[in-house]
């Protein structure tokens, strides 16, 4: 089944159930956390050929973040439980795209948690030595933070973001 889409029209909300996820066809869809609120914020932009809510067909969990198109037209593929196993064998280069593309989700979260604890461990030593934050600590803190905002910002080049 195709679903199509008009600009910031909203595919699923943060909390809602989940049993499906999609594949997009054409256009552009953002993720977001808080959507629609003060708080909120674009973690990626995904487009044609990216999946999206593939958690919520694996776990059945609510939905972790907000789906919105973000141009008029955005189409997209619904993949339920049902035709998830059809979608396996009619198309397996296209479950091996999503099987990548989650890879590469998980390799840069991974990546950047463990540069996020080494600088947090970094940080509690020289305040537990009673010692200033030296200027290539402060520089490595800035980098840290900048490479978690890069990272949730750059889903188009490396496959989006967990949904």
């Amino acid at each position: 089944m195709e679903l199509k889409f008009k600009k910031n029209e909203v595919i699923f909300r943060q909390g809602d159930p989940s049993d499906c996820m999609y594949r997009i066809e054409e256009g552009r869809v953002g993720i977001f956390l808080d959507y629609g609120t003060a708080d909120q914020r674009k973690l990626t932009e995904l487009t044609a050929g990216q999946f999206l809510g593939e958690m919520g067909l694996l776990d059945s969990a609510k939905r972790s973040a907000a789906a919105v198109s973000l141009a008029e037209g955005t189409r997209l593929q619904v993949i339920d439980e049902a035709n998830f196993g059809r979608s396996l064998a009619e198309d397996p280069d296209s479950m091996l795209s999503l099987l990548q593309q989650m890879s590469m989700r998980l390799r840069r979260i991974s990546r950047d948690y463990a540069d996020a604890c080494r600088t947090v461990s970094d940080v509690m030593e020289a305040e537990k030595a009673g010692k200033q934050r030296d200027a290539a600590l402060q520089n490595r803190i800035a980098k840290t933070l900048a490479g978690l905002e890069a990272s949730r910002l750059e889903g188009t080049a490396e496959g989006g973001a967990d949904e």
